[in-house]
Protein backbone atom coordinates (compact mmCIF):
# COMPACT_ATOMS: atom_id res chain seq x y z
CA UNK A 1 0.00 0.00 0.00
CA UNK A 2 1.25 3.89 -0.73
CA UNK A 3 -0.21 6.97 0.51
CA UNK A 4 -0.32 9.51 -2.09
CA UNK A 5 -1.06 12.95 -1.64
CA UNK A 6 -2.09 15.78 -3.95
CA UNK A 7 -2.48 19.49 -3.83
CA UNK A 8 -6.78 19.82 -3.91
CA UNK A 9 -7.32 21.92 -7.21
CA UNK A 10 -4.14 22.79 -10.00
CA UNK A 11 -4.89 24.71 -13.29
CA UNK A 12 -1.70 23.83 -15.48
CA UNK A 13 -0.83 25.33 -18.86
CA UNK A 14 -0.28 28.37 -20.78
CA UNK A 15 -2.22 31.77 -19.53
CA UNK A 16 -4.12 29.23 -16.52
CA UNK A 17 -2.97 32.78 -14.33
CA UNK A 18 -6.81 33.84 -15.89
CA UNK A 19 -8.07 30.84 -13.19
CA UNK A 20 -6.94 33.24 -10.31
CA UNK A 21 -10.03 35.28 -9.92
CA UNK A 22 -12.14 32.59 -9.66
CA UNK A 23 -10.41 30.95 -7.19
CA UNK A 24 -9.85 33.72 -4.71
CA UNK A 25 -13.72 34.22 -5.10
CA UNK A 26 -14.06 30.38 -4.15
CA UNK A 27 -12.45 31.68 -1.11
CA UNK A 28 -14.37 34.72 0.01
CA UNK A 29 -11.55 36.05 0.91
CA UNK A 30 -11.41 40.70 1.41
CA UNK A 31 -7.87 40.81 2.46
CA UNK A 32 -5.11 39.32 0.54
CA UNK A 33 -1.19 39.03 1.22
CA UNK A 34 0.66 38.19 -1.67
CA UNK A 35 4.35 37.72 -1.03
CA UNK A 36 6.61 37.54 -3.80
CA UNK A 37 10.56 38.82 -4.46
CA UNK A 38 11.54 42.46 -5.16
CA UNK A 39 12.31 41.16 -8.41
CA UNK A 40 9.29 40.10 -9.67
CA UNK A 41 7.55 43.30 -8.16
CA UNK A 42 10.10 45.15 -10.49
CA UNK A 43 9.21 43.14 -13.41
CA UNK A 44 5.85 44.12 -13.27
CA UNK A 45 4.85 40.57 -12.46
CA UNK A 46 3.31 41.16 -8.41
CA UNK A 47 0.87 43.87 -11.06
CA UNK A 48 -0.28 41.62 -13.38
CA UNK A 49 -1.75 39.77 -9.56
CA UNK A 50 -2.35 42.74 -7.89
CA UNK A 51 -4.49 44.65 -10.38
CA UNK A 52 -7.36 42.16 -11.34
CA UNK A 53 -7.74 41.55 -7.73
CA UNK A 54 -7.83 45.33 -6.53
CA UNK A 55 -10.06 46.18 -9.84
CA UNK A 56 -12.77 43.50 -8.43
CA UNK A 57 -12.12 45.63 -4.73
CA UNK A 58 -10.00 43.24 -2.54
CA UNK A 59 -7.90 44.46 -0.14
CA UNK A 60 -4.04 43.88 -1.30
CA UNK A 61 -1.15 43.75 0.18
CA UNK A 62 2.64 43.01 -1.56
CA UNK A 63 5.24 41.82 0.82
CA UNK A 64 8.54 41.74 -0.75
CA UNK A 65 10.99 41.41 2.03
CA UNK A 66 12.40 38.27 1.16
CA UNK A 67 15.19 36.54 -0.17
CA UNK A 68 16.88 33.59 -1.94
CA UNK A 69 17.20 30.71 0.63
CA UNK A 70 16.15 32.37 3.20
CA UNK A 71 17.31 32.51 6.72
CA UNK A 72 15.34 31.59 9.15
CA UNK A 73 15.22 35.77 10.54
CA UNK A 74 13.27 36.30 7.44
CA UNK A 75 10.80 33.68 8.16
CA UNK A 76 9.92 34.70 11.96
CA UNK A 77 9.50 38.53 10.42
CA UNK A 78 7.18 37.57 7.60
CA UNK A 79 4.99 35.30 10.31
CA UNK A 80 5.22 38.13 12.53
CA UNK A 81 3.87 40.52 9.90
CA UNK A 82 1.35 38.17 9.09
CA UNK A 83 -0.10 38.31 12.77
CA UNK A 84 -0.44 41.08 13.03
CA UNK A 85 -2.73 41.93 10.58
CA UNK A 86 -6.22 40.99 9.50
CA UNK A 87 -5.03 38.35 6.42
CA UNK A 88 -7.96 35.91 5.48
CA UNK A 89 -5.83 34.78 2.30
CA UNK A 90 -2.10 34.49 1.20
CA UNK A 91 -1.29 34.33 -2.48
CA UNK A 92 2.48 32.99 -2.79
CA UNK A 93 4.24 34.27 -6.04
CA UNK A 94 7.59 33.36 -7.31
CA UNK A 95 10.31 30.91 -7.26
CA UNK A 96 10.63 28.03 -4.17
CA UNK A 97 11.66 30.68 -1.85
CA UNK A 98 8.64 32.76 -2.30
CA UNK A 99 6.50 29.95 -2.03
CA UNK A 100 7.91 28.59 0.58
CA UNK A 101 7.48 31.28 2.92
CA UNK A 102 4.09 31.61 1.62
CA UNK A 103 3.16 28.43 3.08
CA UNK A 104 4.64 29.23 6.09
CA UNK A 105 3.26 32.55 6.89
CA UNK A 106 -0.47 31.37 5.60
CA UNK A 107 0.08 28.42 8.57
CA UNK A 108 2.10 29.60 11.00
CA UNK A 109 -0.02 32.90 11.34
CA UNK A 110 -2.71 30.71 13.87
CA UNK A 111 -0.07 29.53 15.84
CA UNK A 112 1.85 30.67 18.90
CA UNK A 113 5.51 30.60 19.19
CA UNK A 114 8.79 31.42 16.85
CA UNK A 115 8.87 29.22 13.88
CA UNK A 116 11.85 27.49 15.05
CA UNK A 117 9.41 25.84 17.46
CA UNK A 118 8.09 24.01 14.75
CA UNK A 119 11.52 23.44 12.54
CA UNK A 120 11.70 19.34 11.36
CA UNK A 121 15.31 18.55 13.49
CA UNK A 122 14.96 20.95 16.58
CA UNK A 123 11.88 22.33 17.02
CA UNK A 124 9.57 21.53 19.67
CA UNK A 125 5.69 22.34 18.83
CA UNK A 126 3.66 20.46 16.51
CA UNK A 127 1.09 22.25 14.11
CA UNK A 128 -2.38 21.90 15.44
CA UNK A 129 -4.07 24.66 12.75
CA UNK A 130 -4.76 24.51 9.00
CA UNK A 131 -4.52 28.11 8.99
CA UNK A 132 -5.40 30.51 6.45
CA UNK A 133 -6.09 28.94 2.90
CA UNK A 134 -3.37 29.80 0.20
CA UNK A 135 -2.87 29.73 -3.66
CA UNK A 136 0.94 29.42 -4.99
CA UNK A 137 2.02 30.58 -8.03
CA UNK A 138 5.30 29.44 -9.33
CA UNK A 139 7.41 31.65 -11.74
CA UNK A 140 10.15 28.88 -11.81
CA UNK A 141 10.36 25.59 -13.07
CA UNK A 142 12.13 24.25 -10.18
CA UNK A 143 11.38 23.84 -6.79
CA UNK A 144 7.75 22.29 -7.28
CA UNK A 145 6.75 24.25 -3.88
CA UNK A 146 3.48 24.43 -5.24
CA UNK A 147 2.81 20.81 -4.65
CA UNK A 148 4.74 19.88 -1.85
CA UNK A 149 3.92 20.58 1.95
CA UNK A 150 7.54 21.63 2.86
CA UNK A 151 8.76 25.18 3.92
CA UNK A 152 12.72 24.95 3.90
CA UNK A 153 14.67 27.93 5.35
CA UNK A 154 18.43 28.24 5.87
CA UNK A 155 20.28 28.07 9.30
CA UNK A 156 24.07 29.05 9.78
CA UNK A 157 25.57 26.05 8.45
CA UNK A 158 22.74 23.80 6.54
CA UNK A 159 19.14 23.88 6.53
CA UNK A 160 16.11 23.18 8.32
CA UNK A 161 12.18 22.35 7.18
CA UNK A 162 8.89 22.77 8.78
CA UNK A 163 7.39 20.01 7.09
CA UNK A 164 3.25 19.43 7.26
CA UNK A 165 0.24 18.53 4.86
CA UNK A 166 -1.25 22.32 6.17
CA UNK A 167 1.32 23.69 4.33
CA UNK A 168 0.04 22.32 1.16
CA UNK A 169 -1.32 25.05 -1.29
CA UNK A 170 -5.54 25.23 -1.34
CA UNK A 171 -4.87 26.17 -5.19
CA UNK A 172 -1.88 25.78 -7.59
CA UNK A 173 -1.51 28.20 -10.70
CA UNK A 174 1.06 26.82 -12.89
CA UNK A 175 1.13 29.21 -15.32
CA UNK A 176 4.46 28.56 -18.22
CA UNK A 177 3.81 31.87 -19.28
CA UNK A 178 5.06 33.11 -16.42
CA UNK A 179 8.74 31.75 -16.75
CA UNK A 180 9.01 33.79 -19.97
CA UNK A 181 11.00 36.63 -18.18
CA UNK A 182 13.22 33.97 -16.40
CA UNK A 183 16.93 34.87 -17.11
CA UNK A 184 18.95 32.05 -18.27
CA UNK A 185 21.17 30.94 -15.20
CA UNK A 186 17.85 30.54 -13.28
CA UNK A 187 16.38 28.63 -15.30
CA UNK A 188 19.50 26.48 -15.55
CA UNK A 189 19.43 26.34 -11.73
CA UNK A 190 15.68 25.15 -11.18
CA UNK A 191 15.51 23.17 -14.12
CA UNK A 192 18.39 21.07 -13.35
CA UNK A 193 16.87 20.90 -9.43
CA UNK A 194 13.28 19.88 -11.18
CA UNK A 195 15.54 17.16 -12.86
CA UNK A 196 17.11 16.11 -9.68
CA UNK A 197 13.39 16.11 -8.31
CA UNK A 198 12.16 13.40 -10.96
CA UNK A 199 15.53 11.35 -11.09
CA UNK A 200 15.95 11.11 -6.85
CA UNK A 201 12.00 9.95 -6.55
CA UNK A 202 12.29 7.72 -9.47
CA UNK A 203 15.63 5.99 -7.39
CA UNK A 204 13.56 6.44 -4.14
CA UNK A 205 13.16 3.19 -1.98
CA UNK A 206 9.82 4.69 -1.53
CA UNK A 207 9.33 4.81 -4.98
CA UNK A 208 5.81 2.97 -6.71
CA UNK A 209 4.32 2.56 -9.95
CA UNK A 210 2.57 6.35 -9.52
CA UNK A 211 5.27 8.34 -8.93
CA UNK A 212 7.61 6.43 -11.66
CA UNK A 213 4.97 7.37 -14.03
CA UNK A 214 5.50 10.91 -13.25
CA UNK A 215 8.67 10.92 -12.69
CA UNK A 216 9.89 9.36 -15.92
CA UNK A 217 7.30 11.22 -17.74
CA UNK A 218 9.27 14.51 -15.84
CA UNK A 219 12.53 13.29 -16.75
CA UNK A 220 11.28 13.03 -20.58
CA UNK A 221 10.10 16.81 -20.67
CA UNK A 222 12.77 18.58 -18.56
CA UNK A 223 15.83 16.41 -20.05
CA UNK A 224 14.47 17.11 -23.64
CA UNK A 225 13.66 20.79 -23.18
CA UNK A 226 16.35 22.53 -21.01
CA UNK A 227 18.80 23.59 -23.27
CA UNK A 228 16.46 24.89 -25.77
CA UNK A 229 14.80 27.01 -23.03
CA UNK A 230 17.80 28.21 -21.49
CA UNK A 231 19.15 29.65 -24.98
CA UNK A 232 16.01 30.77 -26.09
CA UNK A 233 13.96 32.02 -22.85
CA UNK A 234 10.85 32.91 -25.06
CA UNK A 235 10.68 29.79 -26.58
CA UNK A 236 6.90 28.88 -26.12
CA UNK A 237 7.07 24.80 -26.38
CA UNK A 238 10.05 24.48 -24.00
CA UNK A 239 8.90 27.22 -21.30
CA UNK A 240 5.76 24.78 -21.39
CA UNK A 241 7.77 21.29 -21.57
CA UNK A 242 9.84 22.63 -18.05
CA UNK A 243 6.70 23.57 -17.07
CA UNK A 244 4.63 20.59 -16.91
CA UNK A 245 7.86 18.50 -16.28
CA UNK A 246 8.85 20.70 -12.84
CA UNK A 247 4.97 20.45 -11.43
CA UNK A 248 5.44 16.10 -12.50
CA UNK A 249 8.86 15.80 -10.52
CA UNK A 250 7.01 18.32 -7.62
CA UNK A 251 4.51 15.53 -7.47
CA UNK A 252 6.79 12.56 -7.69
CA UNK A 253 9.07 13.90 -5.51
CA UNK A 254 6.20 14.92 -2.63
CA UNK A 255 5.11 11.19 -2.68
CA UNK A 256 8.42 9.23 -2.96
CA UNK A 257 10.84 11.60 -1.42
CA UNK A 258 14.38 12.99 -2.37
CA UNK A 259 17.50 11.26 -0.76
CA UNK A 260 21.18 11.52 -1.14
CA UNK A 261 21.62 14.93 -3.66
CA UNK A 262 19.31 16.98 -1.28
CA UNK A 263 21.16 15.85 1.67
CA UNK A 264 24.58 17.10 0.54
CA UNK A 265 23.06 20.08 -1.13
CA UNK A 266 21.67 21.54 1.82
CA UNK A 267 24.38 22.58 3.61
CA UNK A 268 26.46 24.14 0.71
CA UNK A 269 22.91 26.27 0.81
CA UNK A 270 23.31 26.82 4.04
CA UNK A 271 27.10 27.59 4.70
CA UNK A 272 27.75 28.94 1.50
CA UNK A 273 24.14 30.49 0.14
CA UNK A 274 24.37 28.62 -3.31
CA UNK A 275 21.11 28.38 -5.46
CA UNK A 276 19.40 25.22 -4.31
CA UNK A 277 19.70 24.53 -7.96
CA UNK A 278 23.28 25.33 -8.21
CA UNK A 279 23.80 22.96 -5.29
CA UNK A 280 21.89 19.83 -6.58
CA UNK A 281 23.12 20.26 -9.70
CA UNK A 282 26.85 20.03 -9.26
CA UNK A 283 26.35 17.19 -6.84
CA UNK A 284 23.87 14.71 -9.19
CA UNK A 285 26.55 13.04 -11.18
CA UNK A 286 28.79 12.51 -8.08
CA UNK A 287 25.98 10.93 -5.81
CA UNK A 288 24.38 9.15 -8.64
CA UNK A 289 28.20 7.63 -10.09
CA UNK A 290 28.83 6.75 -6.51
CA UNK A 291 25.38 4.89 -5.97
CA UNK A 292 25.23 3.89 -9.39
CA UNK A 293 25.37 -0.01 -8.52
CA UNK A 294 22.18 -0.16 -6.07
CA UNK A 295 20.26 1.34 -8.84
CA UNK A 296 21.39 0.29 -12.22
CA UNK A 297 18.07 -0.58 -13.58
CA UNK A 298 16.44 2.37 -12.77
CA UNK A 299 19.39 4.38 -14.29
CA UNK A 300 18.91 2.42 -17.15
CA UNK A 301 15.37 3.76 -17.43
CA UNK A 302 16.38 7.34 -16.77
CA UNK A 303 18.67 6.91 -19.55
CA UNK A 304 15.73 5.99 -21.85
CA UNK A 305 13.64 8.70 -20.62
CA UNK A 306 16.44 11.32 -20.98
CA UNK A 307 15.80 10.22 -24.96
CA UNK A 308 19.40 8.24 -25.23
CA UNK A 309 18.56 4.66 -26.28
CA UNK A 310 19.95 2.22 -23.92
CA UNK A 311 18.93 -0.71 -26.45
CA UNK A 312 22.05 -2.59 -26.86
CA UNK A 313 23.80 -1.92 -23.90
CA UNK A 314 23.64 -3.57 -20.16
CA UNK A 315 22.17 -2.14 -17.51
CA UNK A 316 26.17 -2.03 -16.16
CA UNK A 317 26.77 0.10 -19.37
CA UNK A 318 23.31 2.22 -19.44
CA UNK A 319 23.80 3.27 -15.79
CA UNK A 320 27.26 4.37 -17.08
CA UNK A 321 25.88 6.39 -19.64
CA UNK A 322 23.45 7.87 -17.47
CA UNK A 323 25.75 9.21 -15.23
CA UNK A 324 28.14 10.78 -18.76
CA UNK A 325 24.63 12.19 -19.88
CA UNK A 326 23.79 14.40 -16.57
CA UNK A 327 27.61 15.55 -16.37
CA UNK A 328 26.95 16.46 -19.77
CA UNK A 329 23.89 17.92 -19.16
CA UNK A 330 24.84 20.41 -16.50
CA UNK A 331 27.54 21.81 -18.71
CA UNK A 332 25.63 22.35 -21.24
CA UNK A 333 23.62 24.44 -19.35
CA UNK A 334 26.82 26.49 -18.45
CA UNK A 335 26.38 25.51 -14.86
CA UNK A 336 29.83 24.92 -12.66
CA UNK A 337 30.85 21.12 -12.41
CA UNK A 338 32.55 20.98 -9.47
CA UNK A 339 32.55 22.40 -6.14
CA UNK A 340 35.77 24.20 -6.75
CA UNK A 341 33.52 26.04 -9.63
CA UNK A 342 31.87 27.26 -6.70
CA UNK A 343 35.08 28.84 -4.65
CA UNK A 344 34.12 25.70 -2.13
CA UNK A 345 37.51 25.59 0.60
CA UNK A 346 38.69 22.25 0.68
CA UNK A 347 39.08 22.85 4.11
CA UNK A 348 34.97 23.00 4.31
CA UNK A 349 34.75 19.35 3.03
CA UNK A 350 34.20 17.99 6.47
CA UNK A 351 32.05 20.86 8.12
CA UNK A 352 30.11 19.73 4.73
CA UNK A 353 29.82 16.32 5.52
CA UNK A 354 29.06 16.48 9.41
CA UNK A 355 26.11 18.12 8.13
CA UNK A 356 24.93 16.47 5.43
CA UNK A 357 25.00 13.52 7.88
CA UNK A 358 22.42 14.90 10.03
CA UNK A 359 19.98 14.96 7.13
CA UNK A 360 19.07 10.84 8.23
CA UNK A 361 15.38 11.14 7.18
CA UNK A 362 16.65 12.41 3.53
CA UNK A 363 19.42 10.11 3.58
CA UNK A 364 16.85 7.13 4.44
CA UNK A 365 14.94 6.96 0.91
CA UNK A 366 18.54 6.07 -0.93
CA UNK A 367 18.78 3.10 -2.66
CA UNK A 368 22.22 2.32 -1.34
CA UNK A 369 22.68 3.60 2.57
CA UNK A 370 25.29 6.06 2.61
CA UNK A 371 27.28 6.79 6.27
CA UNK A 372 29.65 9.73 6.93
CA UNK A 373 32.39 7.97 5.09
CA UNK A 374 30.47 7.62 1.99
CA UNK A 375 29.07 11.33 2.03
CA UNK A 376 32.70 12.87 2.68
CA UNK A 377 33.95 10.53 -0.23
CA UNK A 378 30.94 12.21 -2.74
CA UNK A 379 32.08 15.41 -1.42
CA UNK A 380 35.65 14.92 -2.38
CA UNK A 381 34.69 13.57 -5.80
CA UNK A 382 32.83 16.47 -6.21
CA UNK A 383 35.36 18.97 -5.31
CA UNK A 384 38.42 16.94 -7.35
CA UNK A 385 36.09 16.51 -10.43
CA UNK A 386 36.11 13.11 -10.84
CA UNK A 387 33.16 10.99 -10.45
CA UNK A 388 33.71 7.81 -8.27
CA UNK A 389 32.67 4.61 -6.53
CA UNK A 390 32.58 3.23 -2.90
CA UNK A 391 35.92 1.48 -2.14
CA UNK A 392 36.46 -1.86 -1.83
CA UNK A 393 35.85 -3.49 1.79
Amino acid sequence: MHKLTFTPVSYTGWGCLNQLLPEVERFKATNILIVTDPFLKELGLADKVQQPLRTKGYATTIYTDIAPEPPLAIGEKLVDFTRKQQFDLVIGLGGGSALDLAKLAAVLAVHDGKVADYLNLTGTKALEHKGLPKILIPTTSGTGSEVTNISVLSLDTTKDVVTHDYLLADSAIVDPELTISLPPKVTAATGVDALTHAIEAYVSVNANEVTDALALQAIRLISGSIRTAVLEGKNKQARSDMSYGSYLAGLAFFNAGVAGVHALAYPLGGQFHIAHGDSNAVLLPYVMGYIRQSCEKRMKDILDAMGLSSAYLSQEEASYNCVYALQQLVQDVKIPSTLKGFNIPEESLEQLTDDATKQTRILARSPMPLEREDIYAIYRAAFDGEVREPAES
